[in-house]
């Protein structure tokens, strides 16, 4: 098997301090490890020449007292999903908060990159991971191609001659020893316990062997992996901040456990216990999955004389079918997130209220609120199940909080992604500007991620009225054309649009729809815009003009026109609607009319033509006792625009 560039940075450190004998090089030209390294302890010589390998930042201290280094430590064998960002977010919450308590220390969060998975790890995974991380605003003290840490660096490819030199000490102080089983004994031995109903582990039979006949399997060339030496009767307590008192009976449970690989590669729970030690870490949050790795974790760091750090094992996060979450629940990926249109605030809010609340009923938090409020001992055992609504209430609420002006460079995003906007156009063009700046005022009030505004400009560009009355689906919009109201007025509608006489927007700046006369952007849906020309005014003055000419108002007024309109029953002020129209088809226009499908206003009007006369001749006027109806009616006094 050709090596990947991960375990080739691994085999360039370890041969090193690694003796080879019945070869005369570590790797054959190919690339293929040769199977039959050895390990032997370094000279007295090579140990005086070394830095303080052996040595760790809290040897000798309470990692109680001590300020708090905290770390995440993924794997770059795929994206940053919402499990491993809560991890990340706890982490990074208390190392913000210990920071606060601890100025001008080594309190900090650390990114480390646990890159053993030789054969699933790639850059291209690390980077998204990384960007993933930087997008939710969890950025690092310390982490990769950081050159200037003593605790570097940060990836374990890069870290192998330490994880070599410790163990390297634990061979030399019988704490592990040399195991030459070939896979054929281990499947045997497994195979026995099993049949005779013994949980499979390794029986040790290498553990006490002759020195002589060690030295005979080197001499031959054997290959071995090297394996902890369990002391008997050995059990690992810890008090975990969630999960409380946990205890294993080591000896039991796992046996004497491989450190090394027969390839010379360290196994997973060696590199993480060595590089908790060796980067001074206090506390290790992570998920309850991990909770059996800290069993030989222990036993590694107790063998080490390294103080072992506190540890929170967090509950996992659940769909809402109280199953692991995952893909088929939709979207788990935190890049995912971003392009749906989810802000990395709320994100952090919402991942934070799973497993864990401040006692209150407060539910929204600022950053800096989360960072002074959240405590690991207010982190519950239970699952938390994951709500894809409830994460929308919450992103909805952080955008109620930020100005039209903070929103418009996220939209624009949005936008081109929806394919709204025209290829190649700049994204600092001040037309872009200004109609992204049109598209969050139409939808601020009623958006819940910055994607809804992009989805409701197409609809508002869009027009949804059918060819024919038959064809007609929304029950709610049948029933009002039914009662008559609705031919009469749309045929007013195109007798004003034919004859120039319908209010329409500004064609020298439709944006002012969107603004209020001191030229600040309107959030509110019911609050008028308007420039020196007020469309708006006019359009309500026509509307006012109507309802007296037709002897109607109220809904029996609005309800139709919206629909002639719009081609829909419900939606924001038609008259920012309709401003946004006449936006996406000025001339100069950045809008890609094509593939956001938008329907002009004298399409509008010549479809609604047809639309009308497909209509039966009963609907075509209203009945006596809908005009009886409306004239009693006490609730025909608003005026719904």
């Amino acid at each position: 098997m050709i090596l990947s560039k991960y375990a080739m940075a691994l085999v360039t450190a370890l041969s090193v301090s690694y003796r080879l004998r019945g070869t005369s090089a570590f790797t054959h030209s190919s690339g293929v490890v040769h199977r039959s390294l050895r390990l032997f302890s370094t000279t007295e010589e090579e140990q005086s020449t070394k830095p303080s390998i052996f040595e760790f930042p809290l040897a000798g201290k309470n990692v109680d007292d001590v300020e708090p280094r905290l770390r995440f430590a993924p794997s770059p064998t795929g994206s940053l999903h919402v499990g491993g960002a809560r991890t990340a977010l706890y982490n990074w919450l208390v190392a913000k908060k210990g920071q606060q308590d601890f100025p001008n220390t080594a309190a900090g969060f650390v990114v480390r990159v646990e890159d053993t998975d030789l054969a699933r790890s790639t850059k291209e995974s690390e980077k998204s991971v990384l960007d993933d991380l930087r997008w939710l605003g969890l950025t690092w003290d310390e982490g990769p191609d950081d050159e200037n840490s003593k605790y570097g660096p940060y990836r374990q490819s890069e870290r192998s001659q330490i994880y070599v030199d410790l163990a390297n000490k634990l061979l030399e102080e019988g704490k592990a020893y040399r195991c030459f089983c070939t896979l054929e004994e281990l499947d045997e031995m497994r195979a026995q316990q099993e049949a005779e109903g013994i949980p499979p582990r390794y029986d040790g039979r290498w553990r006490d062997a002759d020195p002589e006949l060690v030295q005979k399997k080197l001499d031959e060339g054997a290959p071995f992996t090297v394996r902890f030496k369990v002391s008997p009767g050995s059990r690992v307590i810890i008090d975990d901040i969630v999960r409380g008192t946990v205890a294993w009976d080591a000896e039991a449970m796992v046996g004497d456990f491989i450190m090394l690989r027969s390839s010379g590669v360290p196994v997973y729970n060696f590199c993480v216990a060595v590089d908790d030690a060796k980067m001074g870490i206090s506390t290790v949050v992570r998920a309850e999955e991990h909770l059996s790795n800290t069993l030989r974790q222990g036993l590694i760091l107790d063998a080490l004389g390294a103080p072992r750090p506190r540890y929170a094992h967090c509950s996992l996060i659940l769909g809402e079918d109280k199953q692991k979450l995952s893909k088929r629940h939709g979207a788990t990926s935190c890049n995912q997130f971003r392009l749906e249109g989810f802000l990395p605030d709320a994100m952090i809010n919402y991942l934070a209220l799973l497993g864990w609340n401040d006692g209150t009923d407060n539910e929204i938090f600022a950053r800096d609120e989360l960072i002074d409020a959240f405590d690991l001992n207010r982190v519950v055992k239970s699952p938390s199940v994951f709500d894809m609504e409830k994460l929308r209430w919450v992103n909805s609420q952080h955008i109620k909080m930020m100005k039209i002006d903070d929103l418009v460079d996220l939209v624009k995003e949005q936008l081109h992604s929806e394919n709204i906007l025209k290829d190649g156009i700049s994204m600092d063009d001040p037309l872009v500007n200004e109609f992204t700046f049109a598209t969050t005022a139409l939808a601020k009030q009623m958006m819940e991620t910055t994607q809804d505004a992009a989805l409701n400009a197409k609809a508002v560009l869009g027009y949804g009225l059918p060819a024919s009355f038959d064809e007609l689906q929304n029950q709610e919009a049948k029933k009002m054309i039914e009662e008559g109201n609705f031919y009469p007025l749309g045929k007013k509608l195109i007798q004003l649009f034919k004859a120039n006489e319908l209010p329409l927007p500004d064609p020298e700046r439709p944006v002012s729809a969107f603004l209020d006369v001191n030229g600040a952007g309107i959030e509110e849906d019911s609050q008028s815009g308007g420039g020196a020309y007020d469309y708006t005014a006019a359009y309500k003055a026509q509307m006012k003009d109507m309802a007296k000419e037709f002897k109607i108002k109220g809904k029996n007024l609005f309800h139709p026109i919206r629909l002639a309109l719009t081609g829909e029953m419900s939606g924001q002020d038609v008259t920012k609607q309709l401003s946004l129209l006449a936006m996406a088809c000025q001339e100069d226009s950045v809008v890609d009319r094509e593939a956001a499908s938008v329907v002009s206003f004298g399409e509008r009007m010549n479809r609604l033509d047809v639309f009308l006369e497909t209509f039966p001749e009963e609907f075509r006027a209203p009945t006596a006792k809908e005009e009886k109806i409306e004239a009693k009616s006490p609730n025909n006094k608003g005026d719904d625009t």
